[in-house]
C-alpha cells in the first residue's frame, strides 16, 4: 500500500479533517502518531483505523512548547523516524477591526501559526532523513478576505507563506511541503468557533450561494487531497497552496 512503513504525524487529529486524514492513511498502511486535546475522542479515532500498527496517541497543548516538543520526542522514540507532518490543528473566532481585541490576535496567531512554525522546526531534522514531506492545513480564508473573521484570515494568510518560504528552503534537501486550503468544511471548526445550530445551519444553506459546487466540503474530500500532497503522486509539487472549497477562490459572493 501507498504508505506502508511510512510513520504519519497529525496534530488536531481528534476530529473533523484531522481524524478524517487519520482513517486514510490508515486504510493506505500507515503507522500513525495522532495528537490532540482530548484522549478520548483520539482513542475514538484510533479504534476507526483499519492499520496492522497501534496508532501513537499522544495528548497536548500546541501553544504550550514542552507539549509541542514531547509530542515530536515520543514520536520518534516509539517510531525511530517520521516520514509525513500534517499540521492540520487549529481553531477559529469571529471579529472585525472594531470587536476584536489582542487577545483574540494572539490566540489565533499562537494557535494557528506559531504552534505550527514550532512543531515544524522540531520536525525538520528528522523529515530531512527521511525526505518525507509537510502538509499544513489552511482555509480558503488564507487566499481571499472575508470580513468578520480578520484575525483568522490573517493567520492562514500567515500559513501560505509560511509553506511556500519552508518549501523553498527544503527544496535542495528533497523535503516537499504544500497546504490545502479547504472552504466550508461540515466539522466542528465553527461550533467551537461560537455558532449556535440555528447559526450554523444558515452558515451551510449559505454554501449553496458561495461555493460554485453549490455545497459545503465533506472531510474525507480535504482528506484526500492531504494524502495526495503527502504521497508520491504529487512529487513534482512544493510550495502549492491547494483550494479544496468547491470554487469558492474564484468566486465574488456578497
Amino acid at each position: 500500500m501507498a504508505f506502508a512503513g511510512k510513520v504519519i504525524l497529525i496534530t488536531g487529529a481528534s476530529s473533523g479533517i484531522g481524524a478524517a486524514t487519520a482513517k486514510q492513511f490508515a486504510g493506505l498502511g500507515a503507522t500513525l502518531a495522532l495528537a490532540g486535546r482530548n484522549m478520548d475522542n483520539l482513542k475514538q479515532v484510533a479504534s476507526d483505523c483499519s492499520t496492522k500498527s497501534i496508532p501513537l496517541l499522544l495528548t497536548g497543548e500546541l501553544t504550550n512548547e514542552k507539549d509541542t516538543k514531547a509530542i515530536v520526542d515520543k514520536t520518534i522514540e516509539h517510531f525511530g523516524k517520521l516520514d509525513v507532518l500534517i499540521n492540520n490543528a487549529g481553531i477559529l473566532e469571529t471579529g472585525t477591526i472594531e470587536t476584536t481585541t489582542l487577545d483574540q490576535y494572539d490566540r489565533l496567531m499562537n494557535t494557528n501559526v506559531r504552534s505550527m512554525y514550532h512543531l515544524s522546526m522540531l520536525a525538520v531534522p528528522h523529515l530531512i532523513k527521511s525526505k518525507g514531506s509537510i502538509v499544513n492545513v489552511s482555509s480558503v480564508n488564507g487566499l481571499r478576505a472575508f470580513p468578520g473573521v480578520l484575525a483568522y484570515c490573517m493567520s492562514k494568510a500567515a500559513v501560505d507563506q509560511f509553506t511556500r518560504c519552508v518549501a523553498l528552503e527544503l527544496a535542495p534537501k528533497q523535503v516537499r511541503v504544500n497546504c490545502v486550503n479547504p472552504g466550508v468544511t461540515v466539522t466542528n471548526l465553527h461550533k467551537r468557533g461560537g455558532m449556535n445550530q440555528e447559526q450554523y445551519e444558515a452558515f451551510l444553506k449559505k454554501t449553496q450561494e458561495t461555493h460554485a459546487l453549490g455545497r459545503p466540503g465533506k472531510p474525507e474530500e480535504v482528506a484526500r487531497t492531504i494524502i495526495f500532497l503527502a504521497s508520491e503522486d504529487s512529487s513534482f509539487i512544493t510550495g502549492a497552496t491547494v483550494p479544496v472549497d468547491g470554487g469558492r477562490h474564484a468566486m465574488c459572493p456578497r
